[in-house]
């Protein structure tokens, strides 16, 4: 039975003194030893009554992981949550869910999980009314109100409203990938990244395009690529004043002026500009073509070089120009003729101040000068 403040008895007793009443003197001794020995920190006040769990909490304040995993590197400030990261490695699942069988790695995790079946959420926020499930669910939310950001980056001036967001940018400077694909070479800094990419070898494209019929993994992405029919193209390259749909799409481009190239071939150390020309370029040591086309048999590396093929076939030209109507195949031919209305010409010579719509162009070029 938990014990009372015993100055809010007013007899001065205390109230479980009926369960021993040949010594009520001797039981309030101890009662009164135990607060005694409570041990607070310092630093926020937090109380404990042993010493040992006031050390581990110590570590909260002082940033000291002792405790590091031998597989991906992560340091811990507690033994036991080692052990609890370590089951992330091992895939080994403990919990499960009675009512949709999914399973979980640790305990907590599991009852978290429960509270999305009940729909219980205890925590209410007093500015906005918002609930959650959890009560650490709670305190990160306040801070969107207070605007605070207690996690600020070691390496940048950047700050965050939660430790686990820190973690995941600090691995922005790290280039630490923990969570590898057990299908593909593959490796990525979070775990939802990860779930992400494994719809890709479960094949699981359940989003399609009602114009072209590509399909997609993501919803997201299928968004990204409608960018592409609508010709929105909102970025724009401070350089050339090239367009394009997308940020990613634009950050690619700006290494054609930058002549970046951090992705390199193992085998013959190649660089290239994008991964995805790495991933093509590998295709030409190993000769893999998985993509053949059923009506002339002829075989591509690439399914998107198979649906461009198709199209020699089918006569299709989804790819529509806004300013003359011209129709194209694909998407690069229709970038390469909406230059000759802009008269855009990125890729310029080294040499001389000639510059181009193509790459192809710019390369045959440069034959001129050697």
């Amino acid at each position: 039975m938990g014990h009372k403040n015993v100055d809010q008895n007013p007899s001065g007793m205390c109230i479980c003194a009926h369960l021993c009443p040949r010594m009520p003197h001797l039981h309030m001794q101890q009662m009164e030893q135990k607060r005694e020995n409570r041990f607070s920190c310092e630093v926020c006040g937090c109380i404990f009554t042993q010493s040992a769990k006031l050390k581990k909490h110590l570590k909260t304040h002082t940033a000291e992981k002792p405790f590091s995993c031998e597989v991906c590197g992560s340091a811990f400030s507690q033994n036991h949550t080692l052990k609890q990261h370590m089951l992330t490695h091992t895939d080994e699942r403990r919990f499960r869910c009675e009512i949709c069988r999914r399973c979980f790695s640790q305990s907590a995790n599991l009852r978290k999980h429960v509270k999305v079946h009940t729909g219980e959420k205890p925590h209410s926020c007093d500015m906005c009314r918002s609930t959650f499930a959890e009560k650490y669910s709670l305190k990160q939310h306040m801070l969107t109100h207070s605007g605070e950001k207690p996690f600020p980056c070691d390496l940048c001036d950047s700050a965050f409203t939660s430790s686990y967001n820190l973690k995941l940018h600090t691995r922005t400077h790290t280039g630490e990938k923990p969570y590898s694909c057990k299908v593909c070479t593959a490796a990525f800094s979070d775990s939802s990244h990860l779930k992400r990419h494994m719809k890709i070898h479960m094949r699981e494209r359940s989003y399609s395009c009602k114009i072209c019929e590509c399909t997609f993994s993501e919803v997201s992405h299928l968004r990204t690529h409608a960018q592409i029919h609508a010709n929105e193209r909102p970025h724009l390259c401070e350089v050339c004043r090239s367009t394009f749909s997308t940020k990613a799409c634009l950050k690619k481009h700006v290494r054609t002026h930058t002549g970046e190239k951090p992705y390199s071939c193992n085998v013959c150390s190649c660089t290239f500009s994008q991964s995805s020309n790495l991933k093509k370029h590998i295709q030409t040591h190993t000769g893999e073509r998985p993509h053949a086309c059923k009506t002339c048999g002829m075989a591509f590396s690439q399914k998107y070089s198979l649906n461009q093929h198709l199209r020699t076939h089918t006569g299709e030209k989804p790819f529509l120009c806004d300013v003359c109507g011209l129709a194209f195949a694909n998407i690069s031919n229709l970038k390469l003729h909406t230059r000759t209305h802009t008269g855009v010409k990125p890729y310029s010579c080294e040499v001389c101040d000639s510059s181009f719509a193509s790459s192809y162009h710019l390369k045959r070029h440069m034959k001129i000068h050697t």
